[in-house]
């Protein structure tokens, strides 16, 4: 790998990711905002769906992403960065990195609960974590949420760093992320 560029691999794997994660955003948001109704049933159980395919696919890839950083490693930071930048910037990563691992996992135990098995694709069931139990659905389900909004609040903050490196520092933070980057 270029000492200043993620190799194409771990591009793919961010902006895969980052789609992923901003459509289960979209599609739990348009899941909420449905009625449920005889009409509307059959597309609210394709919505959650997806929605579970999304989340499921962002462990599986956070999985292989670590996997091939450690095997690959990452650009060294850029020269002249302030120390509480740097330090910063590692804790939003290993949050980022917890939360996807953690929401899904959570959302896949809060199925389990609730009685509702995971199939991914619509063809691969995966194995209920935890025995049905309403109570501990409900939980879940509040962990998840919260979870979920502070997964897009550190997602947030990623981007707005990387913008504000991008057209206030005008350094190479971002465009080193990027395909067509310098």
């Amino acid at each position: 790998m270029s000492r200043d560029r993620y190799d194409p691999l771990q591009m793919s794997l961010h902006w895969l990711m980052a789609l992923l994660i901003f459509s289960a955003f979209g599609l739990i948001w348009y899941f909420n905002s449905l009625e449920l109704g005889p009409h509307t049933f059959k597309l609210k159980f394709q919505v959650i769906a997806w929605h579970k395919w999304a989340g499921i696919s962002v462990m599986f890839l956070l999985i292989l992403r670590l996997a091939w950083r450690l095997g690959r490693g990452a650009p060294a930071p850029l020269p002249n960065q302030p120390a509480w930048q740097l330090k910063a910037a590692t804790g939003i990563h290993h949050l980022l990195y917890l939360l996807m691992f953690a929401l899904p996992c959570i959302g896949w135990l809060m199925s389990s609960a609730k009685g509702y098995s995971v199939v991914l694709f619509g063809e691969w069931p995966l194995p209920d974590l935890v025995g049905k139990n309403e109570a501990l659905g409900e939980t879940l389900a509040t962990i998840h949420y919260y979870v979920g909004y502070t997964l897009l609040a550190a997602v947030v903050l990623h981007a707005a760093a990387a913008i504000k490196h991008h057209l206030i520092d005008r350094d190479a933070t971002l465009s080193r992320m990027l395909p067509w980057g310098r």
